[in-house]
Order: structure tokens, then sequence, then C-alpha cells
């Protein structure tokens, strides 16, 4: 055991308080384009993104802009998708006005930087929890939960009598660049021991493009943005989605690293999505729901207790969620479920009580 005299032990106490007094602190000095502060790092004084997104009166969310069911923009300009919805859900939470969003369209390979330069206050945009990407020495990011388990997979025409990874040999796949989908599909084909011709692409768009014009044999990414690109192919009813899934892709809303207020705000406001489905509270009866005697009901309403308070946020700030955007079930039932274009089975998207993957920590 390792003895210090009081002498000592004053004078490195004094260096340490010195220190702390004179450090640099970071701050969001620089503006952005969009009027929002620049640099990822919290402020002086404990201040936080939470805080300059409540002061700038909207939110600035990241998204695809052209993914039919989760982030896809129309010809009048209006969003609307599984991930739209996380961001409305945000908006509505702070703002009681789930329109009081600025929605920006970021590749795969312009998202990082731009929510670590604080052009976006978040990202809500097929982006998947990896490691590196959660890692302090990698992106730096915080990931919120996640709002659609799915898989990397391929699409081939029907005719191509493509049946299996190793019928790809000395073929060619489409695939986006910068993503976890190109770097899957070099270990997939490594692992299987098949040489094939990668044509990557930085921009989504094109890679579909190139795909539909017969430039390569498959295209692969996660298996709901394939389900969501077909439907916009000339003949969707041509191509199959294969019966392979390459990854493990948990895809949610990201926050930058060190603002744990803010991190925890979006956090909660995504599992209250959750948690409001698992309550039976639903878009339409939210209001009746308040005078519901349940004391979990009445916790998670804001009738009692502050958790919304402690948040930094008001109250009654799953109220505004859910009367703005549903629960998470009606949120994937418009966008990606059985009465939309995608038609997607819920699978690991359903509640935990269902069998499925989505699931809340309690409210109390």
């Amino acid at each position: 055991m390792r003895v210090w005299s009081s002498g000592l032990f004053s004078a490195l106490l004094s260096v340490v308080v010195l220190s702390g007094c004179t450090s640099p602190v970071p701050t969001d000095s620089a503006a952005s384009p969009a009027g929002g502060e620049t640099g990822a790092q919290t402020t002086a004084a404990g201040a936080s993104r939470l805080d300059t997104v409540i002061q700038r009166g909207k939110l600035i969310c990241g998204v695809d802009g052209g993914i039919p069911g989760f982030s896809f923009v129309d010809s009048s300009g209006a969003y609307s998708g599984l991930d739209v919805d996380v961001c409305k859900a945000v908006a509505a939470a702070l703002f009681d006005d789930p329109n009081a969003v600025e929605y920006r369209n970021l590749d795969s390979t312009e998202r990082f930087t731009a929510l670590a330069g604080g052009e976006v206050d978040m990202l809500s945009r097929n982006t998947t929890w990896t490691s590196s990407r959660d890692a302090a020495g990698g992106n730096g990011l915080e990931f919120g939960p996640t709002t659609f388990y799915d898989g990397q997979g391929m699409m081939v025409r029907q005719d191509a009598n493509i049946n299996s990874l190793e019928d790809f040999a000395g073929k060619s796949i489409c695939v986006e660049t910068g993503t976890t989908t190109e770097l899957n599909l070099t270990d997939r084909m490594r692992e299987v021991n098949v040489q094939f011709t990668p044509v990557v692409f930085q921009d989504a768009d094109a890679a579909y493009a190139a795909y539909a014009e017969g430039r390569c044999q498959g295209m692969t990414s996660d298996k709901s943005q394939l389900a969501a690109r077909r439907t916009t192919l000339p003949s969707p009813e041509d191509h199959i989605l294969m019966d392979i899934t390459m990854s493990k892709e948990p895809l949610g809303p990201v926050t930058i690293n060190n603002d744990s207020r803010w991190y925890d705000a979006v956090k909660w406001i995504t599992f209250g999505l959750f948690q409001a489905e698992e309550l039976g509270i639903t878009q339409a009866n939210v209001e009746e729901m308040k005078a519901d005697p349940n004391p979990e009901v009445r916790r998670f309403l804001g009738v009692e207790g502050d958790l919304g308070t402690q948040l930094g946020l008001s109250n009654d700030f799953m109220v505004r969620v859910v009367k703005a955007v549903g629960n998470y079930g009606e949120i994937y039932e418009r966008n990606a479920g059985e009465t939309s274009a995608l038609k997607i089975p819920r699978g690991l998207n359903e509640l935990w009580t269902n069998g499925g993957l989505m699931y809340s920590p309690p409210f109390r």
C-alpha cells in the first residue's frame, strides 16, 4: 500500500484544482449555414445540444431521403417514413409540433461528418450500430434504441439463375461505399471463397440505377432498403430478394458523444414509442388514457411524477409524441407493415411480449 505524506497530497491537490480552473473548455462558437452551432462537444457550464435545439425552435434531422417507407421525400418536398417519424417524435416532444423539423438528406459518406460538425442535431437514417462507430477511438457516436432490426441481403433478377452467393463467381455486385454493407460483402465473399467484382457508388441512387441498367448482376444492402428500392424499379416483379442474411444490422437514431442530456432525451423519446405500444396507448386513445388509474400509465403520460422534467422535457412529452405520430406499432404498420407498400413482416421488430426484440426499460 502506498502511503502519502500530507504535504505531498496537498501539493498535488493544488495542482489538480488549478488545472481544472485553467483548462480550456470547448465551445460551439462557430455558426453553421443553418444557424446551429458547429462542434459536437458540449459547451461550457454544462450546455447541451438540447439547449441549442430548444433555443433554435426546430430540430435539424439527418435522413437518407431516398428510401420509401423509411425516409423518403416526394415531389412536393414532403418527408415520410419510419425514420422520419422518429424525427417528428423528437420534435413533438420538444415543441409539441411534429413539423418543427428541418430535414437534411445525407449520403453514407457525409452523415458522420455532418453530425460531428453540428450541421445536424441527430441522424435518423439506416445507420448500423457497430463497435467502431460507438467507440471514442472510432467515430465516437451515441446510438439510441434500435428502431429496426435488419440484416444485409441481396437482390437479383428473377431470370438471373442466381440462387446462392457461390453463383456470383465471376459476376459483379453493386454496393454503396462507406457502409457496413461494403465491408460485410467483402467478408462474406471471402468466407465462401468467391471471386467477384464489386461496383461501388457513393450515392445509393446511382447504385440502384446501375443495377437497373444491368451493370451488375446483384444489388446488396439492408433488406429493408432492398424491399423499399425494389418498389421504385421499372418492373418490381422482375426482381427478388434472395433468401440469405449476410449480417446483423441494428438501425436507429444517432447523436454525438459526450452530451448526455441530449442523448438521454432522444433515447427516452424513442423508448417511449415502444412503451406506448406495450401499454396499449395509441394516437386515438392517448387523451382518454390519461384518466387510467394504472400508476405506470399515469407516470408515463406525465399525469403523476416528474419523469419528463428530469430529462429537460415537459412531463407530458409522451402525450405530445403519441398524439403526433402514434406508438411504435402504428409507425411501423403505416410505413413498413402489411398496410404499406413494403409489407415487411415485423419479425424481430415485434414487442418482446410478442416474441420480438422491441423492449423499453421501465419508465419510473
